[in-house]
């Protein structure tokens, strides 16, 4: 009898290093050792609520899932995980590791939940309840060092059936950790000339930098993204590496699909720490605060917010300054608090859905030659400077011409968080079909990836 078990792992790493899905990777080339377990799925890299704030840089969870041929063999995977996670964890840096398992078919409610605690900030009692009516079973070090239990229980539930990407993380040896990573960025510049628009967010041309590395002293050598596994391969073919790769592994993940936004049509639903799309109509001029960041408010025509777009964002920031009191938008963003009560939304992305129609006053043409006219003084009329005509007329209104048009509009890819969905991205969303592992999704020094 065949038996389908799911893995989920969470809070591994700490802010001062370490990495979930390396730990992942780790277990992977456990797993490959025991006969009769087969991967049904690429290991799942799930990022949850962006906006929660305790957690660490990009929280993200794993998930592995397998067939086991024999059910004779579940406590030694068990074993083997959990040892693994607790010895690689950086459980001296105030990591609180978790893990999680679920035997057979994952539940309407576990899935369900999952996609709520990517979207809004969730309570371990919470967690704790619906594990436990979904049949999930979860360790943890201590039962007051419990923070990895939420990711590790809904990592399982999260099944991405609605749109994914993948990304092939790399990983370095340990002595070369904290040091520069030795990629040529040349070779990034042309892997992603040779592969656009089927891998993303490899550089932000605007700023001249490329993304695929990151800069903490972490495991991870370099991530490429993009939309199919052998794309992937194709580009890391392309890539000039000049120190070791110790392992590689291809995750299939939620990044670059706006999986976290809810939408919501009534302000007053909306709550701290939610990631939510709003329609809403310019109620207020934007105003430049201190720190070049960009502030307008919005209604939805009973309640109105102020929303943030801040200066790291670039151009989406100046395209906010450019919105007029009328404009009907469409923002994505985090809902945080500003001062005691009052919330506000850190904006992702704008989409102008309609550009007001604007009146405004101005002088009046010459009847003679046609150029604008001057006020002489307050009920003095105008003089034309050029021809010195005089007359008593009055100002005209004519339509505002607009610096901006109806759109979408995203911050400069290094300011997009890991899920947000880039502009290259749309019209490229996948829908549920069966996942069919290729040959080589995992590499390390000591074990190739079976099929």
């Amino acid at each position: 009898m065949v038996i389908k078990f799911h893995i989920g792992i969470d809070n591994t790493d700490s802010i001062y290093g370490g990495c979930t899905t390396y730990v992942g990777a780790l277990i992977i080339e456990e797993l490959l050792k025991i006969k009769g377990i087969n991967f049904v799925d690429y290991p799942n890299l799930i990022r949850l609520n962006p906006n929660i704030p305790w957690k660490t840089r990009g929280n993200g969870a794993i998930a592995l899932r397998i067939e086991i041929l024999n059910d004779e063999i579940i406590d030694r995977i068990k074993e083997k995980v959990v040892k693994k996670v607790f010895e690689s964890s950086r459980i001296d840096e105030g990591a609180e590791p978790a893990v999680a398992f679920l035997r057979g078919e994952i539940p309407k409610l576990l899935r369900n939940f999952s996609v709520d605690v990517i979207r809004r900030l969730v309570n371990l009692e919470e967690t704790i309840r619906i594990a436990k009516e979904s049949h999930v079973e979860f360790v943890t070090l201590e039962e007051n060092k419990n923070k990895g239990i939420v990711g590790a229980v809904s990592a399982i539930g999260m099944t991405m059936e609605e749109d994914y990407t993948f990304e092939l993380l790399a990983y370095r040896k340990k002595e070369n950790y904290g040091k520069k990573r030795m990629v040529d960025e040349k070779s990034v510049y042309e892997m992603d000339r040779l592969t656009s628009p089927y891998t993303f967010n490899n550089i932000d041309y605007s700023e001249r930098r490329i993304l695929i590395t990151p800069r903490g002293p972490d495991p991870v050598l370099f991530g490429i993204r993009g939309e199919t596994p052998k794309i992937l391969l194709a580009a890391l073919k392309k890539l000039k590496i000049y120190e070791p790769i110790e392992r590689w592994v291809i995750y299939r993940t939620n990044q670059g699909t706006d999986n976290h936004f809810k939408h919501t049509k009534d302000l007053m639903n909306i709550r701290e720490y939610d990631s939510v799309k709003v329609c809403g109509t310019i109620c207020t001029s934007p105003k430049i605060i201190q720190g070049g960041h960009t502030i307008l408010t919005m209604t939805d025509g009973k309640n109105n917010i102020k929303c943030i777009i801040y200066e790291p964002t670039g151009h989406l920031r100046k395209i906010a300054y450019h919105l007029l009191p009328g404009d009907i938008i469409e923002v994505y963003g985090s809902v945080k608090k500003s001062g005691k009560e009052d919330l506000t939304i850190n904006v992702e992305k704008i989409y102008i859905k309609k550009i007001a129609h604007i009146k405004e006053k101005v002088n009046p043409k010459c009847p003679t030659c046609n150029s604008t006219m001057k006020s002489e003084g307050k009920n003095k009329g105008y003089e034309c400077k050029k021809c010195k005509y005089k007359a008593n007329l009055v100002k005209i209104e004519i339509e505002k011409v607009r610096s901006i048009i109806e759109g979408l509009y995203m911050p400069t890819p290094k300011a997009q968080r890991h899920l947000t969905k880039p502009l290259i991205r749309y019209g490229q969303e996948k829908e549920k079909h069966q996942i069919k592992l290729i040959k080589n999704w995992y590499w390390s020094e000591t074990i190739k990836c079976r099929e």
